[in-house]
């Protein structure tokens, strides 16, 4: 028996060991590599590949159905009237799918930015997958019903988002509150042009470059902490650009950063000062929604839109009201494409920091894995890949 967390979940709460129902639905089945995300089905190449026996695999479903009903025996019972017993699980999402569906995502090109101690930007592709040719990763966004078509999305990462204020603050007490960041930034109004890459482990989508590492460049004497705390902000801001021209590439040249509103959740999104930035930086509108909990709604959207609960319909969904804000840029496009021109300078100087002049002929072993395969319907996802080869390591062993 092996699965993702929301395997282990359902099929605990449907009854476990006596009865338990043992699922998985295809958002989160696409994070394994193991997934054919056009079929929908378990990869038979990869699985002959990596060694795997289908049977010990969970069954794909899809995001909103019913799975099974909750069993008294499974969880503790409650001393009050209440009970839980008997009541569908229907709804089944991958954390950043349930925020795509959650900032109603529904529309091909609309995009949403979680902004945490990483960064996930995901923009829906419609019923078609696209296969990046820029960095981006294919992922199943949704599908709402096992007789619906799946709908799909490029998905962005940003390795090092709210985790750098953390560094800053834990590791060279910047500051002691986050409520301190605001008036340490407004401190330094002037335009030092300091650019903080923080590669701590390599840099992320679009660069996929495991050799670099975190660089400050441009200081001079006039440096003061809230310049680089400033420029540790504005990081998170010209990544999340990277990743989104890199999605209006990808799209055919049919949108530009400047004309995609997107939408932001996460814990870094309550900072005002960082969310005009943001909308500076990019040259986009931003709404933020007063709903900070985007990925628990999303699931909630799904379970509610199952066949045999309906809840709620489509249309209902999209007619759903919502509190947010938008922030609207105010810099120019000329300071705007300039200091991204300086940002990608300095991500080009970090670049190849760890690899020495013996390994930068050697071939990555990763190519070993991917070439042979020639899959490009396999969802990419270097985590769950190494999880299998770890497995196989100690089936062998």
């Amino acid at each position: 028996m092996t699965g993702t967390i929301d395997t282990w979940l359902i099929w605990n709460l449907t009854g476990g060991l006596d009865c338990g129902v043992y699922i998985t639905d295809v958002t989160n089945a696409s994070r394994t590599m193991l997934m054919n995300i056009r079929s929908l089905n378990w990869d038979t190449k990869l699985l002959t590949f990596f060694e795997l026996d289908q049977s010990y695999l969970p069954e794909i479903r899809s995001s909103s159905e019913i799975y099974g009903h909750i069993k008294v025996n499974s969880i503790e019972q409650d001393s009050t009237e209440f009970s839980l017993n008997g009541v569908p699980i229907s709804g089944c999402l991958g954390d950043q799918q349930a925020a795509l569906v959650g900032e109603a995502c529904f529309e091909e090109m609309s995009c949403k930015n979680t902004y945490g101690t990483g960064c996930f930007l995901l923009s829906n592709t419609g019923l078609r997958p696209v296969f990046s040719k820029h960095g981006l990763l294919t992922t199943v966004a949704y599908k709402f019903g096992p007789n619906q078509p799946p709908c799909y999305a490029l998905e962005g990462s940003v390795a090092v988002a709210g985790q750098c204020l953390k560094w800053l603050r834990d590791n060279l007490d910047f500051f002691n509150d986050y409520d301190q960041c605001d008036e340490m930034i407004r401190s330094v109004q002037d335009d030092s042009e300091v650019y903080f890459v923080p590669a701590f482990s390599g840099l992320y989508a679009p660069y996929w470059h495991s050799q670099a590492r975190g660089i400050i460049i441009g200081l001079t004497s006039f440096t003061r902490k809230g310049h680089i705390l400033k420029a540790a902000f504005e990081a998170v801001c010209y990544q999340t650009r990277d990743i989104l021209e890199a999605m209006c590439k990808d799209s055919g040249g049919a949108a530009t950063p400047s004309k995609v509103k997107l939408l932001a959740d996460g814990g870094m999104t309550k900072n005002d000062y960082f969310m005009q930035m943001q909308a500076d930086l990019l040259g986009t509108t931003i709404r933020r929604d007063h709903l900070t909990e985007s990925t628990s709604l999303g699931v909630a959207i799904a379970a509610g839109l199952a066949p045999g609960v309906q809840l709620w319909t489509m249309e209902q969904v999209l007619a759903m009201p919502t509190l947010s804000d938008d922030f609207k840029p105010k810099m120019n496009s000329y300071e705007r494409d300039s200091k991204y021109q300086k940002w990608k300078d300095a991500v080009s100087r970090c670049q190849n920091w760890t690899r020495s002049g013996a390994q930068s002929s050697s071939p990555s072993i990763w190519s070993e894995i991917f070439e042979p395969l020639l899959l490009p319907t396999a969802a990419l996802c270097t985590g769950a890949l190494i999880t299998v080869c770890i497995q196989r390591f100690f089936i062998r062993n």
